[in-house]
């Protein structure tokens, strides 16, 4: 099995799977399922990284097709389909969040001149909810609406420091520590002395932990009314341009932005009387 059709199955894994959802789950985590795959996949490939029987899956794949949610290809594998562009346009069109922070993290783009990110975290991943392009020529491979780990990037760590404790553990105790490169936080308890330290600090950092070559440092974002939302905002850069030092220059700049987006926050998304 090839390691993106892997990571499928540990994300479905992680959702506590189908067989204890509904319907709707059952839709939800097969679609989550083709998504988060590199690999074009067949029903056979699907199946395998499902734990619906066979019957059921055919359905629930028949039902996405004719919903517009998912296609089918020449070769007859799946393909997300062009419905779920129409709801991700509206979705980004409509997030006030994004639209609160994004003047703020233009502004920290135009500082630095490298590549800024806004995160949101959800569960135990982090979601790129808003991202500017470095002006030099190097692109990162991050995009909008992708996922990644929380705990092994800025973002994401930047953003598990804002949980309270008891949120932290639990969902801590649900990381399966994947090394992603030798710099990868090895467990709990690591994560946990980095969190420690970044709220002492105000600023997270990635050293190559999630991707090799690829560094940051991020701040967090939280919402005075809503404990468990919490965001995150940083300049990325490749490792042999983007020094320590100048991530350290970057620190005050980015916990100043991520200060800024919260009292927006805290004036055009505070409840109206």
């Amino acid at each position: 099995m090839s390691k993106p059709q892997r990571v499928a199955t540990d994300r479905v894994k992680k959702s506590g799977g189908s067989q204890d959802t509904g319907t709707l789950g059952k839709a939800i985590s097969v679609l989550d399922i083709i998504a988060n795959s590199s690999e074009a996949l067949r029903f056979t490939d699907v199946l395998k990284l499902s734990d619906q029987p066979r019957g059921t899956l055919h359905r629930q794949i028949s039902n996405l097709i004719d919903e517009g949610l998912i296609a089918v290809n020449r070769d007859n594998c799946y393909t997300l389909g062009l419905r779920l562009l129409q709801f991700a346009s509206k979705a980004w069109a409509g997030n006030e969040f994004r639209n609160v922070a994004a003047p703020h993290i233009q502004k920290l783009h135009e500082a630095t001149g490298e590549t800024v990110h806004l995160g949101v975290l959800r569960d135990i991943e982090v979601i790129y909810l808003d991202k500017i392009e470095s002006r030099q020529n190097i692109r990162m491979v991050s995009q909008i609406g992708n996922t990644a780990p929380a705990f092994c990037t800025g973002v994401g760590k930047a953003a598990l420091s804002a949980l309270p404790d008891d949120e932290l553990r639990e969902r801590v105790e649900r990381i399966e520590f994947r090394p992603y490169t030798p710099n990868t936080l090895a467990d709990a308890a690591a994560l946990l002395s980095e969190i420690s330290t970044i709220r002492s600090t105000g600023n997270a950092y990635d050293r190559e932990e999630h991707e090799l070559g690829i560094t940051c440092v991020a701040a967090p974002i939280f919402s005075r009314t809503d404990a468990l939302f919490t965001a995150s905002v940083s300049v990325t850069g490749p490792a042999y341009r983007v020094t320590p030092e100048m991530l350290a220059s970057w620190t005050e700049i980015t916990r100043d932005t991520a200060s800024a987006i919260m009292q927006s926050m805290a004036i055009q998304l505070s409840p109206r009387s």
